[in-house]
């Protein structure tokens, strides 16, 4: 038989029998997989393992398959594996080798698999190499994210084109509508730019934008990747992103129509970027920018900005000029020297006088450094700051528009996400909650007060005399009026309504009552105060701090609290300190108490934290704080809501193009507990009062139930009256301000009289309002106050005292009484509750000399604030209490913000 014909000679073992056998001797009844069918090194059935050439259950050897096996792995792509070493003369062995037990046939070796794409983990390593990714692979990502790169910078810069300073000089009106959805006014000209080619731009206005903004102008390409850089991670920690660090960037991002803060934004920003520093010449940049860049008062552009602030053309500014504008790119809230108190408290006139003049200084610095200026013109630029006009009325904006404007735009910038670039591009429709005739009847009883009162034509003390007011509803805190100031018209800017500044004098005294019903003072272990309680209400006394000693002078004399006059007061309730507004009481309760604790009720009730005295020492008890009138209405709001105190706010919808703008997600405002309605229905109690008995006895010509307190500051500088019904809550304060420093001026001899009090113009102010904003609607008087707290009298007081009883709800006539009820006073002072005290023909409850004084101008007079004012402030800062975590928050921001994002409201 030829060679090739022969049966090649069968391992010892092997072939169809011993398969056979095999089988027969299984346990299982199933014929074993080949060993690494499966790919694993251990694969069988069952949960015993017999390799090839292993023993069965039987002893035998596990068999291999025969032939019809060996077909399918080779159409598998493998191969009948052999014995895993060949033993002596060629013959394969079991998995022992030659030696090992079992020899006879092998099992197909299994083929290697198709090659991978992506080798990784890499086959053929063991350990960690397996894991280290091959050169071949490193440089294959490398290039294939190049490319990648390439084809998305490619793809984004061919999609993106030039922008045109024309289109973005485009703009449109904001609208603003009264409460019953007329219109108020429309502000904006249509179009508030005008463009200018660069040969109308001075050189010295390019080289200061160059020099303060981006020296490498003309050699850069217009990008600068650290910048975005920065921005992105900013974006990605969630922070606020920074704009264009170079021209070209800053002027892709004012013409760039939305300002919303995304990665995609600034990738696109970033291909226009290039684009333009291609495609145009670096003059055609420059000239872009400064037509297109915001400079305050809505001025879009150079040319508005130079008539603006220098009512001249741009090619008419002299370098000095050029200076001044520039700093304003920085931030005109914070660079004009007329101020931007409405959108920050902070942006003062002085401050932002200050701010600019470091700016320009510091521009023309750079200038003459760059050699943009030679020797003869830095010092003729330098030698005096050109202080730029001020701000002039725009059509419309006149009377208390300009005012209501203001606080309505300041709101809904702390409200929203809107830039006040992009909101003087208009396009707005803006809905308040400014009632027409209310605002009306507000300017119009400050007219007629000042028209009676005052004449600053003959008298110089006359002079300066302002006001601000503001009323509020209760349970709501929408602001229905203000009163600002004598309109934009009459060089007036600042809105009295909405700035701090202004103490508030006697008008804290409720808060100090409120919180000592609610806390008690360090000696009642925590159980509140009765309004019955009596301190001593003499003048010229020491304030005792919890721990006995006095308060001292940094000189370390004893600290005298004093009152109006010298009247011997003696001992005297709260209720009656509160009626005739005498200090002392209320200067040891604070004490007493805690000014943290009073701190904590005033913020609760509506106050903002940042318009108190941050010294807690015993005046801030009699007022040294400075809220705004809309705060100060709002505050006593929660009074009148019997301790429910909803935030002010002047906005209840805002639309872009007659669409809800989005970003403007602010709901309104919802009321929230400050204190315990009993608390505030006693304190009203004790405020009813003071008008009816007190120094607010001017407002009972309102002929209707009405709580409230007058105020007036050291010095005499400021009067307030702050009063309410259930229906509305309204602030009065006046004061004299000199009009080159903003410092506030002395009000003795105003008006033609010794001192300006609370209860006398202020008071007289609101009375009429009220009038003429609660004409036609009911008198539902107020929730009746129950007895609380206990009578915890200062050391020293007499005793028994007397019972509680809450004063009475009034219903008064359609036409109140002139005045109230008189009582002959008897002949020999003492420190009763009874009438008698003064040297007038009228009761003590009159006002006539007790304490504070009456404010009606009989007798003493109401001080509050920090009255006794030549007297030093005490050193030392009140730490009594543990102070308390609640708080309106209001907003905004703000911070809270206020009602304008943590600004004054």
């Amino acid at each position: 038989m030829s060679e090739h014909r022969r049966k090649p000679p069968q391992p010892q073992g092997g072939g169809r029998a011993a398969a056979r056998r095999g089988q027969s001797g299984s346990s299982s009844g199933r014929r074993a997989a080949p060993r690494g069918a499966t790919g694993s090194a251990a694969d069988s059935y069952g949960s015993r393992s017999y390799g090839p050439g292993s023993p069965g259950p039987g002893g035998e050897e596990r068999p291999y398959g025969g032939r019809a096996e060996a077909r399918r792995a080779a159409q598998r792509g493998g191969r009948r594996r052999g014995a895993e070493e060949t033993g002596p003369g060629g013959r394969r062995g079991g998995p022992g080798g030659a030696s090992g037990p079992g020899r006879g046939k092998g099992r197909a070796a299994t083929a290697p698999g198709k090659k991978r794409f992506i080798d990784y983990p890499r086959t053929g390593k063991d350990g960690w190499r397996r894991w280290v990714p091959s050169w071949k692979l490193v440089s294959g990502v490398f290039v294939g994210f190049v490319g990648g790169l390439v084809v998305m910078i490619g793809v984004g810069y061919a999609m993106v084109s030039i922008p045109n300073e024309n289109d973005a000089a485009k703009s449109q009106n904001n609208v603003y509508y009264w409460a019953d959805g007329t219109q108020m006014v429309a502000t904006g000209t249509g179009v508030n730019r005008q463009n200018v080619s660069i040969a109308q731009i001075p050189e010295a206005m390019r080289w200061a934008v160059i020099s303060a903004e981006n020296k490498s102008f003309y050699d850069d390409s217009g990008v600068d990747p650290m910048g975005i850089a920065r921005a992105m991670a900013n974006m990605a920690r969630g922070g606020q992103t920074q704009g264009g660090s170079t021209i070209t960037q800053q002027y892709v991002k004012n013409t760039y129509l939305s300002q919303e803060q995304t990665v995609t934004r600034k990738f696109k920003e970033m291909f226009i970027s290039i684009k333009v520093g291609t495609k145009l010449k670096k003059d055609q940049i420059l000239q872009g920018y400064l037509n297109t860049s915001y400079f305050g008062r809505g001025a879009y552009g150079i040319q508005a900005a130079a008539q603006t602030y220098y009512g001249k053309d741009a090619v008419d500014l002299k370098p000095s000029e050029c200076a001044v504008l520039a700093a304003l790119l920085k931030g005109p809230t914070y660079y004009d020297p007329a101020g931007n108190q409405d959108l920050d408290e902070t942006a003062t006139p002085q401050a932002n006088e200050k701010r600019s003049k470091e700016r320009w200084a510091w521009i023309l610095g750079e200038m003459h450094k760059d050699k943009h200026l030679s020797d003869a013109e830095y010092k003729e630029a330098i030698a005096q700051y050109p202080k730029p006009d001020g701000r002039k009325a725009t059509k419309g904006m006149t009377g208390q528009v300009s005012y209501l404007v203001d606080t309505a735009k300041k709101y809904v910038l702390a409200h929203s996400d809107i830039t006040e670039a992009k909101f003087d591009k208009g396009g707005y429709q803006i809905y308040t909650t400014f009632e027409k005739d209310k605002v009306s009847a507000l300017a119009k009883a400050v007219k007629n007060v000042q028209e009676e009162k005052l004449d600053p034509e003959h008298r110089d003390l006359d002079k300066y005399v302002q006001f601000g007011a503001a009323s509020v509803k209760p349970d709501d805190g929408a602001i229905v009026a203000l009163y600002g100031g004598d309109g934009y018209e009459n060089g007036h800017f600042t809105n009295n309504a909405d700035t701090s500044g202004v103490p508030v004098g006697s008008t804290w005294k409720p808060f100090v009552l409120a919180a000592a019903m609610e806390y008690g003072t360090y000696k009642s272990g925590g159980q509140g105060v009765s309004p019955l309680s009596k301190y001593n209400g003499d003048d010229h006394l020491k304030v005792r701090k919890p721990d006995g000693t006095y308060f001292l002078n940094k000189d370390n004399s004893y600290f005298f609290q004093e009152n109006e006059s010298d009247h011997p007061w003696g001992y005297i309730t709260l209720h009656k300190a509160m009626e005739q507004s005498v200090n002392t009481p209320f200067v040891q309760l604070g004490v007493d108490v805690g000014m943290s604790r009073v701190r904590d009720v005033a913020k609760a009730a509506g106050i903002l934290p940042q318009s108190m005295s941050q010294d807690l020492n015993p005046s801030f008890a009699i007022g040294t704080s400075t809220p705004s009138a809309i705060r100060m209405a709002d505050a006593y709001a929660t009074f009148a809501a019997s301790g429910k105190q909803t935030d002010p706010y002047s906005v209840t919808a805002v639309k872009y193009n007659g669409t809800d703008a989005p970003s403007f997600v602010k709901p309104k405002p919802a009321p929230k507990e400050a204190m315990d309605p009993n608390i505030a229905n006693n304190v009203t109690d004790v405020l009813e009062n003071v008008i009816q008995n007190g120094t607010g006895k001017k407002a009972l010509a309102l002929g209707r139930a009405a709580a409230g307190k007058t105020g007036t500051t050291d010095e005499n500088k400021s009067a307030w009256f702050v009063g309410y019904t259930q229906q509305l809550s309204t602030s009065v304060a006046m004061f004299r301000e000199n009009p080159k420093d903003h410092k506030l001026l002395s009000m003795n001899g105003t008006a033609n009289t010794d001192s300006i009090h609370g209860g006398d113009i202020p008071t007289q102010v609101w009375t009429e309002y009220m009038k003429a904003a609660l004409k036609g609607q009911s008198d539902p008087g107020f929730p009746k106050a129950t007895p609380i707290g206990t009578v915890q009298n200062q050391a020293g007081a007499p005793t028994p005292t007397p019972s509680f009883t809450p004063t009475p709800s009034r219903t008064p006539s359609a036409t109140p009484t002139p005045t109230p009820s008189k009582t002959t006073p008897t002949p020999t002072p003492s420190a009763s509750e009874t009438c008698g005290f003064g040297w007038g023909d009228d009761c003590g409850d009159n006002g006539n000399g007790g304490g504070d004084g009456g404010g009606d101008g009989i007798g003493g007079t109401d001080t509050g604030g920090t009255d006794g004012g030549t007297f030093p402030t005490p050193t030392g800062t009140e730490t009594t209490g543990t102070g308390n975590s609640r708080g309106n928050g209001n907003g905004n921001g703000s911070t809270d913000g206020g009602f304008f994002a943590g600004q004054e409201s």
